[in-house]
């Protein structure tokens, strides 16, 4: 082995690339180092078999176990610093938790122009004005140079200046800029485009903070005791409760003691509306990260959080890994949300890597919900986290209860039996608005003949076909392959082929048919695809006249719908009977959501549940005791089943377009994986392999493989042997395989 050059210390770098490999690459450090040397967290241009890419150097060393005279020269570095020291570490602990190749997750947690080596800096744009002597000079004493008069006179009128772009749309040319500055009466500075510093004269606040209740105020006291260290608090507040609220005010508190705010949103619908009271609220710089943005705004935005210009950042769950200058505090708002958790490639959850983040930087982070997640409340209720209850809502109406409508025997229209049409009836009537709840997107759940009884059925996965009205087609929303309507059925000719089921197109359908004179807004992924749509949408419905909502889930999170005053649900029981074992918790938490949105002003709201099942006792037990009467129940379930919270899981997943290859794979690493275990004396069971519950999926068969623990650091060794003992064999190539930990789905 080759001995290190002289002077430097540094012989090798350690780099993660992009790749699945769970390895780093060395590399000579080749190009010139920067100004401080050879650090951790450097990215550099490397080459990579014929190509070169973009890493992220993560260990400086003398020696390396290959040769030096055989390991490639970095090509460039692309950074004068390296990225944060606390953003790597996140970085490397996310990779060796979730079981994902570092090089992959960093290359996931950065913005996708920092990926293509952009450097890491912040656009600027010139703000123009005038000087003192310009202040001091009349429009008249330029002569006949009138263009510059009347620039001279639209600085005047903006003492804190005026962008180029403002002016150059006035008109004005750059030569006219030149003019003012070659006389010393205008002068241009160079300002980021994003998170632009504004002046605090006026305080921190725009709007002044609403008057606590006493619930608030006690809430708010237990998070400002542990400001200045790791402080885990589960906020259990019921819909309406002003949890919101409570956010702000702890908010204010971090920034006035000149630190950051991370708040996560489980949806990108839900970041414009709480984009618009934060930027009310505070005078200081608001930024968002969400998957709408473009690759340089979310530079910008990522840019802005790391230097501390943006004292207040809000993202969806990749938000997590923004870099902050002066952390201060961590906010997850509706934690218990499935979104939260990546559901392919790096599958984090961002909510248990807010918990790890605030542990190590010191700060404290709080768990906003109505309807808990169960490992949430396991966590309060043994003391690991605080936990802080609002049960009033601040329109002082007690959230409404749920109302089970019996569907058996009953004529239905859209989806909606008599009893309901009539209560939408009459609350249209009282001048209200009326929230139709029904989770599932398209016109009908598939097509069916009514004479033989053939269903269209996708052709590439085992799941049927949906059908669309708008456009007229049939989909299948687990590959999203279209098919037209067929003329007849395939299976016998009849050209009887009917609906079956309702979906958010057949219930606006109808409803609009029922009530004319009413505007219905349907809220669904495909209504709303076209950027703003949403919003638009909601402008329209806060305007406060009788109107009925017919929406998915996108509609039950967060929204404030003050006018509503009648929810109904179309159809509890979808996820009531699903295989999964989280599918009752939360199809609770979504009923208990939906709910939440009857009621949120000065009128009582109403909730009707439509149900085949309303003697079922998780039901009846939600419908009459709450949520927490029914987390209580699941919970003494899960205990006794061995389930989480109580255990810890991993799922290994094989698909292939060959059934053998995946079913022989997935049985020869149980077989290993359990010869390893007796050989080590871990206590860790291996469930498996089974199908999926979706066994074929876009032309791929699906296997899967459960490992389970009391504790998390003998699970996590199986993991990683596993991991490296798929990576060792050849079988493997032919398969597509992946580890979940801490899985949120068994699909």
């Amino acid at each position: 082995m080759s001995s290190p050059s002289p002077g430097s210390g540094v012989a090798v770098l350690g780099v993660a690339v992009p790749t699945p490999l769970r390895r780093l690459f060395d590399y000579r450090p080749g190009a010139a180092a920067p100004e401080g040397g050879w650090q951790p967290g450097l990215r550099v241009r490397v080459p990579l078999g014929r190509r070169e890419v973009v890493g992220v150097v993560v260990e400086c060393r003398a020696h390396s176990e290959l040769p030096l005279d055989t390991l490639k020269p970095v090509s460039a570095c692309l950074d004068t610093q390296p990225l944060p020291a606390d953003w790597l570490w996140l970085c490397r602990f996310t990779a060796r938790y979730y079981q994902h190749a570092l090089g992959d997750t960093l290359h996931q947690a950065m913005p996708v122009l920092l990926r293509q080596g952009r450097p890491l800096e912040a656009r600027t744009r010139e703000r123009w004005q005038l000087t003192a002597a310009g202040r001091d000079t009349s429009a008249a004493q330029l002569g006949r140079a009138r263009r510059q008069a009347e620039l001279l006179e639209l600085l005047r009128q903006h003492p804190r200046g005026v962008v180029h772009s403002v002016i150059s749309a006035q008109g004005f040319a750059r030569a006219q800029l030149q003019g003012l500055a070659d006389k010393g009466l205008a002068s241009a500075t160079e300002e980021p485009l994003t998170a632009v510093p504004a002046p605090r004269q006026g305080g921190l606040l725009a709007e002044p903070a609403l008057t606590l209740n006493r619930e608030q105020a006690a809430a708010l006291a237990a998070l400002h005791e542990g400001l200045e260290r790791y402080h885990p608090c589960l906020l259990q507040g019921v819909t309406g409760s002003g949890k919101t609220e409570v956010y702000l005010q702890l908010i204010e508190a971090v920034v006035a003691h000149d630190r950051q705010a991370l708040v996560l949103v489980p949806e990108i619908g839900l970041t414009p509306q709480t984009l618009a009271r934060f930027r009310r609220r505070f005078r200081v710089p608001v930024v968002a990260l969400h998957s709408q943005l473009t690759d340089a705004e979310r530079l910008d935005a990522w840019e802005a959080a790391r230097a501390g210009r943006a004292p207040i950042v809000i993202g969806t769950r990749s938000a997590i890994f923004t870099p902050l200058a002066r952390p201060g505090a961590i906010i997850v708002d509706e934690e218990h949300d499935g979104s939260f958790k990546q559901q392919d490639g790096l599958r984090y959850h961002a909510r248990d890597l807010a918990i790890i983040r605030a542990h190590r930087e010191g700060i404290p982070v709080v768990l906003g919900s109505a309807t808990p997640s169960l490992e949430s409340l396991v966590q309060a209720r043994a003391g690991h986290y605080r936990h802080l209850q609002l049960t009033r809502r601040a329109s002082h109406h007690a959230p409404a209860r749920l109302e089970l409508v019996d569907l058996r025997g009953r004529r239905r229209q859209g989806g909606l039996v008599p009893p309901v049409i009539d209560a939408i009836r009459q609350a249209l009537a009282a001048g209200n608005q009326v929230l139709v709840f029904i989770n599932r997107r398209g016109f009908a759940p598939t097509l069916a003949c009514h004479a033989c009884g053939w269903l269209a059925e996708c052709d590439h996965c085992d799941a049927r076909l949906t059908l669309h009205r708008q456009p007229s087609q049939l989909t299948c929303h687990h590959c999203e392959r279209q098919r037209p309507l067929p003329d007849a059925c395939p299976d016998c000719g009849s050209a009887d082929l009917r609906p079956l089921g309702t979906g958010t197109e057949r219930s606006e359908e109808t409803l609009a048919a029922l009530f004319p004179d009413v505007a219905v807004h349907r809220i669904d992924r495909d209504s709303t695809r076209r950027k703003d749509a949403l919003e638009q949408t909601l402008a329209e419905i806060r305007r406060g006249e009788p109107a009925l909502l017919v929406g998915t889930q996108m509609i039950a999170k967060g929204h404030h719908l003050p006018h509503v005053t009648l929810v109904v649900v179309v159809n509890a029981d979808a996820g009531l009977y699903a295989s999964d074992f989280r599918a009752l918790e939360h199809s609770a938490q979504l009923l208990v959501q939906v709910a939440g949105r009857a009621g949120r002003a000065e009128h009582p709201g109403r909730v009707l549940v439509q149900t085949l099942h309303p003697e079922d006792p998780h039901l009846r037990l939600l419908a009459e005791r709450g949520y927490e009467a029914l987390a209580e129940q699941l919970l003494e379930e899960r205990r006794a089943a061995g389930l989480p919270p109580y255990r810890h899981l991993a799922l290994l997943r094989l698909e292939s377009p060959r059934e053998a290859d995946a079913t022989q794979l997935a049985g020869e690493a149980a077989e290993a994986l359990r010869d390893w275990l007796a050989s080590h004396a871990l206590a860790v069971d291996c469930l498996g392999p089974v199908p999926a519950p979706m066994e074929r999926r876009q032309n791929r068969y699906h296997v899967q493989t459960m490992l389970r623990s009391e504790r998390r650091g003998p699970l996590h060794d199986a993991c990683a042997w596993l991991v490296r003992w798929l990576e060792a064999q050849p079988g493997a190539r032919r398969v597509r395989w992946s580890l979940d930990v801490d899985p949120q789905t068994l699909s």
